[in-house]
């Protein structure tokens, strides 16, 4: 049972009546996997699941779910999910076709690629990641108004409410929740912020109503005015007061510019499945192709899961992607990113070729760089009873972002232009240099490695994953993938299984606890890989579908304490 099962019950009661949760429905399910013959959502915040379940139920399709719980979890789980950020959206309709919502984050019109260097010339982490000039040009509003405008059926107003009801009404902390907001609120040096994320200086308490009437009054505008809402009038001329107050750049300008844009999937295959992804600026797809074309030689199911031949041959294909991610990917309308050729199983032959069975490679630093990315994003996964899947990630970068509440907004600005590289031929601690296509541009996408992703076989739909993470995301969703296809795993058995990362540089494999027997790392060290153990990698947060009986399978991650899985 999950750990703050009794509080679930007492959220499910005081919100019953506004978003139709059921007491006994919250404290049976979580954490465990949820079936249901209709539709299905995960997500990482069980109030977001219900709302996305309730709207499922209402009549609407897997989009018009999926941009309620994007909404929601704006309210509820305030760390990643966001209006202030951005993201992606991966949707596959059940006559197999596919397409993808980019709604990533865009640097404003003053960008350009020295502007983390301070006043002697010196790069400043501070500037980069953690300032008014670290916040991009939000995506997430526009990216759901697009999405719903192409592919969804419900009425807009009918998607946003809830997440208005659940601001302006406020909804009772889980234990985690409580501690991590009155944390980050307590250490904020903004006056919004503080108000916002603390009850009046002090720190909340588990099972206390939080309300946030500032973000629900923004949340209303985006109910009766879609992305103008947003992107124009009293929100705009909020945000754009805040960045001349703190330095920043973003002008209304950059607001009344953006745009989101339906771009085509990345696309491969492995050992029969169709692999369905992001395409640029997120490197997730291309990479996990990648990666699947390289193991696709092996024999991973004989090597046996997570054994030490296994975490071997599939961190070298690890390193291999993520090297090939920091040379070449970038946002594709700024660089020529050449996606057909890293996905082409041609490709992968190439990379294959010194794979060692019994040795590791070695990473050398060179021309190449990864900007920091950091691992508080959120993901969730919808299907619907057509079969009509969509796959979402989305994040405020850091956990909390920028730590920027709009004041009279009330919601967080995300710090996503700490994902460009820091400047033309700098070098950073790690000994890596800045590279051309991900430097930082007016109007550019910085790179990410978000990986919403979708498997089918056949024609028919058989699992929607992704997950926060930062770099490990790519990683996550390959092994969720591989324990799928290679090791026959239910969709919970998937996400439920001790995860690993290698990206290149450091070079280095990362192992949850208890993910690996102490002869196991022993063997791994002696073919020469370095190994460190411990932590938690992911949340991925699944839907899979029963290949006899059809049933969505909802699959919370165990490693996220508020995580459900709600069927309609």
């Amino acid at each position: 049972m999950h750990k703050n099962s009794s509080l679930l019950v007492v959220l499910a009661l005081a919100l019953a009546p506004s978003v139709g949760l059921l007491a006994v429905e919250v404290a049976a399910q979580a954490p465990d996997a949820a079936r249901s013959t209709s539709g299905m959502v995960a997500s990482q915040q069980v109030i977001a699941s219900q709302v996305g379940a309730d709207v499922l139920a209402a009549g609407g399709n897997a989009v018009d779910a999926a941009i309620a719980v994007g909404f929601a979890l704006a309210v509820t789980h305030p760390t990643a999910g966001n209006i202030g950020g951005g993201g992606f959206m991966v949707i596959r309709f059940p006559n197999g076709q596919s397409t993808a919502i980019d709604f990533r984050e865009k640097a404003p019109l003053a960008a350009h690629p020295e502007m983390w260097l301070d006043e002697s010339g010196e790069y400043s982490s501070e500037l980069h990641h953690r300032s008014h000039m670290a916040v991009g040009v939000p995506g997430t509003v526009a990216g759901f108004d697009m999405a719903h405008r192409l592919y969804g059926q419900s009425n807009w107003s009918e998607l946003v409410s809830p997440a208005v009801r659940l601001a302006e009404e406020g909804f009772p902390l889980s234990e985690s929740l409580a501690r991590s907001i009155s944390s980050f609120g307590s250490r904020s040096s903004y006056e919004a912020t503080v108000a916002a994320f603390t009850k009046d200086g002090g720190a909340y308490q588990a099972g206390e109503t939080w309300r946030q009437p500032d973000l629900a009054r923004t949340l209303a505008r985006i109910e009766r005015g879609r992305s103008d809402g947003f992107y124009r009038g009293e929100t705009a001329r909020l945000i754009a007061a805040e960045m001349r107050r703190g330095g920043g750049v973003i002008t209304e300008e950059d607001l009344d510019r953006y745009q989101a844009r339906e771009r085509a999937t990345v696309t491969g295959t492995y050992r029969g499945f169709d692999i369905i992804s992001m395409p640029p600026p997120s490197s997730g797809g291309v990479a996990l192709v990648t990666m699947l074309n390289m193991l696709e030689a092996f024999d991973l199911a004989g090597m046996g899961h997570n054994s030490a031949a296994y975490i071997h041959h599939v961190s070298e294909a690890m390193r291999r992607a993520f090297q090939d991610r920091a040379e070449y990917l970038a946002d594709s309308d700024f660089a020529d990113v050449p996606v057909q050729w890293l996905t082409s199983k041609e490709h992968a032959d190439w990379l294959r070729r010194n794979i060692d069975p019994d040795r590791a490679s070695v990473s050398h630093p060179s021309d190449v760089a990864m900007a920091p990315e950091s691992p508080e994003t959120t993901h969730y996964s919808v299907v619907d009873e057509d079969g009509l899947a969509v796959s979402v990630t989305y994040t405020l970068e850091s956990g909390y972002g920028s730590g920027i509440v709009v004041p009279g907004g009330g919601f967080l600005l995300n710090n996503e232009m700490g994902d460009f590289n820091a400047g033309p031929g700098l070098t950073n601690a790690s000994g890596l240099i800045g590279t051309e296509p991900n430097l930082t541009r007016p109007q550019q996408r910085m790179l990410s490695s978000m990986t919403p992703s979708i498997v089918a076989k056949d024609g028919d739909l058989v699992a929607v994953v992704g997950t926060p993470g930062g770099r490990t995301i790519i990683n996550t969703v390959l092994q969720v993938v591989l324990n799928l296809i290679d090791f026959d795993m239910g969709i919970q058995a998937a996400v439920d299984a001790p995860r690993f990362h290698h990206q290149w540089l450091p070079d280095r494999i990362s192992i949850e606890a208890d993910g690996a027997t102490a002869e196991t790392v022993e063997r791994l060290e002696l073919m020469g890989h370095v190994v460190r153990i411990g932590g938690q990698q992911g949340s991925a947060n699944s839907v899979g579908i029963d290949a006899v009986t059809g049933e969505r399978i909802g699959a919370p991650d165990p490693r996220s304490p508020d995580a459900a899985a709600r069927g309609r």
